[in-house]
């Protein structure tokens, strides 16, 4: 990772994006305010701790942090190990995915490219055509493309709706390079025709199926106090069934055993 800019400019970028003052700020990490503007406008020079200290009151993730640590003269803080290489971290994400069978359940990167998915998460993208498949898979793209997961999605105008306010927000909290172009992507897919108002407890993705119409409702894990940054990005997308239907289709599926290995 390079960076150009001085470590006062991504002080004060971060600071702006998260709406707080420098008084705010400053009090928050123990120092002066004095102190925070002259970090920000280049008249001093933050040490490694103090670094470390804005950037957990601002919320910075691991990638951007290291690009605060390089711009202030020091080496990265922060490794960047591949999944296979993060030891117990790896297990933890295999046994999620395995233990959700038979239900959904894949992890993705902070770009939504698929790191590993279980055999039920697998089947959501059987058919696609192969550009849409090709690795890196984009799950995103998979999902919202006219030629891809799109066609079965019985609520495409919910769903897109509620994907692109959810990359927004993600956007806007991370930063994370080559977000914006995807979220670009998926917003010049063609939009739906407007659907009726559902009232649902959360909004669901229903599915169309040779086995009738599926519902599932989703929850978002993610690794608490990461210090690495593959395993700062890693989410774990889990999916479950919304109504007795789907539940008895997942169940049927899966075989006798209903714990196939993930993939």
């Amino acid at each position: 990772m390079v960076t150009s800019e001085p470590v006062g400019v991504l002080v004060r970028r971060w600071r702006d994006r998260r709406s707080r003052s420098q008084m705010d700020v400053a009090l928050a990490a123990n120092l002066s305010t004095r102190h925070l503007s002259c970090i920000e406008t280049g008249r001093a020079v933050p040490s490694r701790q103090m670094i470390e200290r804005l950037c957990d009151e601002l919320d910075v993730p691991l990638r951007e942090r290291n690009a605060f640590h390089l711009a202030a003269g020091f080496a990265p803080v922060h490794p960047e190990r591949p999944l296979d290489d993060l030891g117990a971290a790896r297990e933890v994400v295999r046994a999620v995915l395995a233990g959700h069978e038979p239900s959904p359940a894949l992890a993705v990167d902070v770009r939504w490219e698929l790191l590993s998915a279980n055999r039920a998460a697998t089947a959501f993208f059987t058919g696609l055509p192969a550009p849409l498949l090709a690795p890196p898979v984009n799950v995103l793209r998979a999902t919202l493309h006219p030629d891809g997961l799109a066609q079965r999605i019985r609520n495409l105008a919910q769903w897109r709706a509620h994907v692109l306010r959810r990359i927004r927000r993600q956007l806007a909290r991370t930063a994370a390079e080559g977000l914006a172009d995807l979220l670009a992507e998926l917003e010049s897919y063609p939009a739906p025709a407007e659907e009726e108002p559902r009232n649902d407890l959360a909004v669901p993705l229903l599915l169309s199926s040779d086995d009738g119409d599926l519902a599932f409702l989703y929850t978002t894990t993610v690794f608490g106090s990461p210090r690495d940054v593959t395993l700062d990005e890693i989410a774990i997308e889990t999916f479950f069934p919304a109504d007795a239907v789907t539940a008895e289709v997942l169940r049927k599926a899966a075989g006798a055993d209903g714990r196939p290995e993930a993939g």
